[in-house]
């Protein structure tokens, strides 16, 4: 799934292992027995999550999978004070589109191994 759309992180697939293992959510799409779609999120378990994964498969991008995962993520912590996305140039409109606001007063930053 994370080649399928070039993330530089499925080249360690036993470190995503123990990630997945990790996350306080996850949801997934599946065709049949094909994952399409997942997003995982970690969270403070009252206030704040941060949705760290979402993928969809380039073969079903644009049919409404996202939306749907990031609205299951927004519907679990309705309760939540603020869900966090870091989002990269190309996928801002779709955060947008799901109801995320861009900060003015914020700016993303790392310190990373991954290049992408």
């Amino acid at each position: 799934m994370f080649l399928s759309v070039g993330w530089s992180s499925g080249h360690f697939p036993e470190k995503l292992v123990i990630a997945m293992k990790n996350f306080k959510t996850v949801y997934s799409a599946w065709d049949g027995d094909n994952l399409v779609g997942m997003i995982c999120v970690m969270d403070d378990g009252i206030m704040n999550a941060y949705v760290h994964y979402l993928l969809v498969h380039p073969d079903y991008q644009l049919k409404g999978i996202g939306k749907e995962l990031v609205t299951r993520v927004k519907n679990h912590y309705n309760d939540y004070m603020r869900i966090v996305v870091v989002a990269y140039d190309d996928e801002a409109r779709f955060y947008e589109y799901c109801g995320f606001e861009k900060s003015d007063d914020s700016i993303p930053m790392f310190v990373t191994k991954l290049w992408t």
